[in-house]
């Protein structure tokens, strides 16, 4: 765990870039670190009672974000002066000690921290997301016992990180007793590779620390497609934890029959216990966790700005809170109150906004007008490849650019089959990774699609 001198030094570059000139020489670089607290406050001291008056009403919001950036389980900014030192005095103790290093870190693990700040409390419940949640808590309640593997899916910035987060904060709390281990994909990944570089003894022990875990939780388990050894170590980790009880969570987006160069074997101990999705969330929904969140943030924000906000975007809610993030900073920065404009001025750095939502028939439009084809011989039978390739790069943006499944995209075009929408997506994503024909028309399409 990093000491708080640690902490502001990697924030005060970005802080640098968020403030003018003047403001960051006479407001922020004068602040002094002084501890994180017991409830996982970063406190910093003001020169006087006036730069601490200064901070906390109009600066305090955006070094909070810069902080949570730098070091995601702080809960919250503390400004003091130099005299109520005093009521912090406990916590420098223990930071000095190592004692509140050697709690955190086993309260949230080593390794991938889980974080503090995502737990059932802050999660917001709609339609889109309930069963999944209710599945989360049954198996936070009862670990091992039921939905084991819990297979949870949807695309990017929907809250599938933050529900295994909240898992983990739950078991943490009520069963502290557990080992609970969240990793991502990328750091199984790494330590494996790690481990079969080195001696057997190295590779025991990564065995040991997955292994021996009372809940291991993988995230984006999708990015182990085509990683043959990797799979077959956590087949074997899969299999010696659920014979002992224990339980899996993990978390893709996509189904595990979508996941592409899987083993067998594998993708059917995904399906073993319950898969469940995460939709994208209704408009009623996305105002409530906007609001939720600037309440948290402590900015009042009328509610026609934030239904401007959910209208806006969408369909990914990490994207639709960091547009509510900027809007309160432009707002502390300006003194601005927040408003549509202010709004429309931060929504430009934005990709996923949309003024409307975007049809199949606008992207096989401007499909057929890029490649010069007709709707009926791109969507009919032929399979020549000068008309084969315009139809999977309709497929791949009808998968990527709307929330249709992929058996309604296959029936628009030409009445597919999902796996043909499924091979026509995941081939169309590695060319465009290695052939800058493909790239570019991709983009170009999807360029026209946003000026209909």
């Amino acid at each position: 765990m990093r000491t708080a001198h640690e902490i502001w030094r990697d924030m005060l570059s970005d802080l640098e870039t968020e403030f003018s000139a003047c403001s960051y020489d006479v407001w922020i670089k004068t602040l002094t670190p002084y501890c994180v607290d017991d409830k996982g406050r970063l406190v910093l001291i003001a020169t006087n009672a006036e730069h601490k008056s200064k901070v906390n009403s109009g600066q305090k919001i955006p070094i909070k974000i810069v902080a949570q950036k730098v070091a995601p389980y702080l809960t919250d900014i503390v400004v003091i002066e130099d005299g109520e030192k005093e009521d912090y005095s406990a916590a420098v103790a223990e930071n000095e000690s190592g004692e509140e290093e050697k709690r955190r870190e086993a309260l949230y693990g080593v390794g991938t921290p889980i974080n503090p700040k995502y737990n059932f409390e802050e999660f917001v419940v709609g339609k889109s997301n309930e069963l999944t949640v209710a599945a989360a808590h049954a198996v936070s309640e009862a670990p091992g016992q039921k939905f084991n593997p819990l297979f949870i899916y949807g695309a990017s910035g929907l809250g599938k990180t933050h529900i295994m987060h909240a898992i983990g904060n739950s078991l943490l709390v009520s069963r502290p007793e557990l080992k609970v281990i969240y990793v991502t994909s990328e750091k199984f990944l790494n330590d494996f590779i790690s481990s079969i570089g080195n001696s057997k003894e190295s590779r025991n022990t990564f065995r040991d620390k997955y292994r021996s875990a009372d809940v291991l939780m993988i995230d984006d388990v999708q990015l182990l497609s085509g990683k043959e050894r990797t799979q077959e170590e956590l087949f074997h980790t899969f299999n010696d934890m659920h014979d002992a009880g224990k339980q899996l969570v993990f978390t893709s987006d996509r189904t595990p029959g979508e996941i592409p160069d899987i083993s067998d074997r594998l993708r059917s101990r995904f399906e073993w216990g319950l898969i469940t999705d995460i939709q994208p969330p209704d408009i009623e929904t996305r105002i409530v966790i906007l609001k939720k969140k600037a309440q948290k943030l402590q900015c009042n924000i009328p509610l026609e700005v934030l239904t401007f906000m959910a209208e806006k975007i969408d369909s990914n809610i990490r994207e639709m809170e960091s547009l509510l993030n900027k809007v309160v900073f432009l707002s502390g920065l300006t003194g601005a109150m927040p408003s549509v404009e202010l709004v429309r001025d931060a929504l430009k750095d934005y990709r996923n906004v949309t003024e409307e939502k975007i049809s199949p028939e606008a992207i096989i439009d401007c499909v057929c007008k890029y490649f010069g084809l007709t709707g009926d011989v791109l969507l009919g039978k032929k399979k020549n490849k000068e008309i084969v390739e315009p139809r999977q790069i309709c497929m791949y943006l009808m998968a990527d650019m709307t929330n249709m499944p992929l058996e309604t995209v296959g029936s628009i075009c030409g009445g597919r089959d999902h796996t043909t929408v499924m091979h026509a997506r995941d081939k169309i994503e590695r060319l465009m990774s290695s052939a800058s024909r493909i790239r570019t028309a991709v983009e170009d399409i999807r360029s026209m699609v946003f000026k209909k």
